[in-house]
Order: C-alpha cells, then sequence, then structure tokens
C-alpha cells in the first residue's frame, strides 16, 4: 500500500480524534508511523491500524474504514484539485475513477495497486459499482463514494449487495442519488 493513504489516515485520526488517538494506534500496534507518501508498505500495517482503530473506538473495521474514506476526501481534493474540478458531480467523478484518476495515480506513486471498477447504469438515479482488489477493502471504497457525493452536495446511500468477504468474486455496491 502506497504511502498516502496511511499519511491520510493519520491526517484523519488527528484531525478528529488528536495526536494522542494516532500515537495510541502507534503504540498498539508497534508500528513506527514513519510512512511517506511514495514509498510502499505492507498492507498488513493499514490494517493492524484500522483493527486498533476498531478496539480502540468500539467500532467494526469496515466502520472504521467507511468513516475513513469518506473524511478523506476533502483532503484529497485540497491535494489533487485537478480530479475534482472537471467532473461536474459526483456520478460524473466515480466514472472517471478508471480512466483518469488511477492511470494518474500510477504516474504519480510507481508501483500503486488501485482497485478496478466495473459501472453499471441503473436508471437516473442509481449506479451499480463492481469492485475487485485483492485487498478487499470494499468499505474504503463505500467511504470514498460517499465522501464523493458529499464534495459534490449530493446524497447518497451505498448498498452492498455483494461482497468478496462473503465468498462472492466481487463487490456490487448499488450507489442511490437521494433527492
Amino acid at each position: 500500500m502506497k504511502g498516502i493513504i496511511f499519511n491520510l489516515l493519520e491526517e484523519q485520526v488527528v484531525g478528529q480524534f488528536g495526536d494522542g488517538t494516532w500515537d495510541d494506534l502507534l503504540d498498539d500496534t508497534e508500528l513506527d508511523g514513519a510512512y511517506t507518501s511514495l514509498g510502499s508498505y505492507d498492507d498488513r500495517e493499514i490494517m493492524a491500524l484500522v483493527a486498533a482503530a476498531a478496539a480502540k473506538l468500539d467500532k467494526s473495521p469496515a466502520e472504521i474504514l467507511r468513516w475513513f474514506g469518506k473524511s478523506a476526501i476533502p483532503a484529497l481534493a485540497l491535494r489533487f484539485p485537478a480530479f475534482f474540478e472537471a467532473p461536474s458531480n459526483a456520478r460524473n467523478f466515480l466514472l472517471s475513477v478508471n480512466t483518469i484518476i488511477h492511470p494518474e495515480v500510477r504516474k504519480l506513486y510507481s508501483g500503486a495497486g488501485c482497485p478496478h471498477f466495473r459501472f453499471q447504469h441503473a436508471g437516473d438515479d442509481e449506479l451499480v459499482i463492481g469492485y475487485s482488489s485483492p485487498r478487499k477493502l470494499c468499505a474504503l471504497a463505500e467511504g470514498f463514494i460517499e465522501g464523493t457525493a458529499a464534495h459534490y452536495g449530493e446524497h447518497v446511500t451505498v448498498a452492498h449487495r455483494d461482497c468478496m468477504h462473503d465468498g462472492a468474486p466481487a463487490c456490487q455496491l448499488a450507489v442511490q442519488w437521494v433527492s
């Protein structure tokens, strides 16, 4: 996993819960916390931090990942404004992930292992997103979807219809726009 994800997690934890909480997570996981944005780190480290946060905050790891994804979008929009300026809404942003955003991520962060998304339009107010990644961070994807909608001033619900954690070959996230 690229260090920028660790940097974003640290920012969100410190911003919402304070420096002490981040330090506690590092102590609980016995990690040093020295993550550079361009560095590559073992996926087990992010999962250990998520598990420690879940235990500390009395949440499930999936809840922590959703919170992280949703709360990280404003920081991503500040770091990478071009990704967010061209799309006029959340749907267009989401549809640009495979073709515009992830290729740029791979240029900026050599060796980045980005998930793959498949899109199926299900009417004007629904988009079904297939999520596939060996990391199985579908809850993080849910949070990113919710955060993206909030960034554009939109309201969505995300239904997790199929999940790799339950044996499905890919996750299926149904995004419904709410008026």
